[in-house]
């Protein structure tokens, strides 16, 4: 597909094209569009709202402002609430923050691992 035929989906899916679409080299246009197309806005197995959500989750994590505003916008835009943005940012900060401690701390990953299996056996053995 040549740039101005995304142009022209852009135009007809956003009202617009998106400015830093254009920053995408000629080669790689059509499947980066195909992409934002199909996984991003697509009916994939996992639901938009929740698409979005884990965006602003990965957005938030590598402090990237412009996807921050664009995740939180489009997961409301797919009926996500602003409570559920902010749990959303609160388990963000709860991942990362023990994924540093944990990591700084140097925990042994072998037996984290081993320890993970046993709860989650546990778990199912008590449902």
């Amino acid at each position: 597909m040549a740039r101005t035929d995304v142009h022209r989906e852009m135009k007809e899916t956003f009202g617009e094209v998106i400015g830093f679409i254009d920053l995408i080299p000629d080669e790689y246009i059509d499947s980066e569009w195909d992409l934002i197309k199909r996984v991003q806005f697509g009916e994939t197995l996992i639901p938009n709202k929740y698409k979005e959500l884990i965006g602003l989750s990965v957005s938030a994590a590598t402090r990237c402002r412009y996807c921050v505003v664009f995740h939180t916008e489009a997961a409301k835009l797919f009926g996500a609430t602003d409570a559920e943005v902010e749990e959303a940012m609160h388990y963000t900060k709860l991942v990362l923050g023990w994924s540093t401690y944990i990591n700084g701390m140097q925990v042994d990953y072998d037996e984290f691992k081993a320890q993970v299996g046993r709860v989650v056996e546990h778990v199912k053995a008590a449902a």
